[in-house]
C-alpha cells in the first residue's frame, strides 16, 4: 500500500476527499517535466510562417511577414507528445490576431493561444495630400507605394477604376492607402434632368433624349422617361449619357 493512502486512513472522512483532489492536481507536475515555452513559440511561428504563405499563394505581389509574441512566463505546460497549432474561432491571420496551440497528446491536456502579427507588404495607391469629404478624386491625388494591406481590415482598392472619379466618403489624410469604404460613386446628375439614352446592340446604336427619373451615379442604374412616354432603367455613363444595352 502507497504512502499516501496509508497517510489518508489515518485522516477524518472529511479531510479524505481534498487530499485526493490535491494529489490529482499535482500529479502531472510531479510526473512529467514542462513543456520550453521557447520550443512552443518556435513551432506556433513556423506553422504560421507556412500557413500564410499557402493561403496568400494566390497573391504573388504581396511580401508576407509574421511575429508571433511569446507566452506568458509564468506558465507551466506538461510535456506533450503532440502539440497542434490552429487558429481560433473567428479570427484570422491577417494583420493582428491570434493563433492556439494544444496538446492533443499527452498526460495533461492543455489549450493555449499566443499573439500574431501578419503583415502584406505590397504596392497600393496612396494619397499624397488631405482630401475633403465628397470631393472627387483624380489620379494627381495619389502615388504608389508599399503599404501593408494587412493594417486595416478594409480591401486594398488596386485598380483605378475603383476610385478614380469617385467622391471621398468622408475626410482621408495625407499617407492612407485607399480601401473599401474610403470613396462611392459620384452622383452626377438629379431626378428631373435631362439625359441622353444611348441604346445598343449587336451592330447598331442609336440615342434620343430623355428625362431622369432617379438620381444618376456612375456605373450604377437609373430609371428614364424616353420621349415617347417609355420608362426604362440603364447604366450612367457620365454627367449626361445613359447607356441601355439591347
Amino acid at each position: 500500500m502507497s504512502l499516501c493512502l496509508r497517510f489518508a486512513r489515518l485522516l477524518p472522512r472529511r479531510l479524505r476527499g481534498g487530499l485526493a483532489l490535491a494529489v490529482l492536481v499535482a500529479a502531472p507536475v510531479a510526473w512529467a517535466q514542462d513543456m520550453a515555452l521557447g520550443d512552443l513559440q518556435v513551432l506556433a511561428q513556423r506553422w504560421v510562417r507556412d500557413t500564410v504563405a499557402k493561403t496568400n499563394a494566390d497573391n504573388p505581389g504581396l511580401r508576407m511577414e509574421s511575429t508571433v509574441g511569446a507566452l506568458d512566463s509564468r506558465l507551466r505546460l506538461a510535456v506533450c507528445g503532440n502539440v497542434e497549432a490552429y487558429v481560433p474561432p473567428g479570427a484570422r491571420l491577417w494583420g493582428r490576431s491570434r493563433v492556439g496551440l494544444r496538446c492533443a497528446d499527452g498526460i495533461g491536456r492543455w489549450n493555449v493561444s499566443l499573439p500574431v502579427v501578419v503583415k502584406a507588404v505590397g504596392p497600393a495607391w496612396v494619397l499624397k495630400s488631405q482630401v475633403a469629404a465628397g470631393a472627387t478624386l483624380a489620379e494627381s491625388d495619389v502615388i504608389e507605394a508599399e503599404v501593408d494591406w494587412a493594417e486595416e481590415p478594409s480591401a486594398v482598392l488596386q485598380e483605378r477604376p475603383l476610385w478614380v472619379g469617385q467622391t471621398a466618403t468622408r475626410l482621408l489624410s495625407a499617407g492612407q492607402a485607399l480601401r473599401q469604404g474610403m470613396v462611392k460613386p459620384a452622383q452626377v446628375f438629379q431626378a428631373g434632368a435631362s439625359v441622353r439614352v444611348v441604346a445598343q446592340g449587336p451592330g447598331f446604336q442609336v440615342s434620343s433624349d430623355a428625362q431622369a427619373l432617379s438620381a444618376g451615379v456612375v456605373g450604377q442604374q437609373a430609371r428614364v422617361r424616353m420621349d415617347n412616354g417609355r420608362v426604362t432603367s440603364g447604366m450612367v455613363l457620365d454627367v449626361r449619357t445613359v447607356r441601355i444595352d439591347l
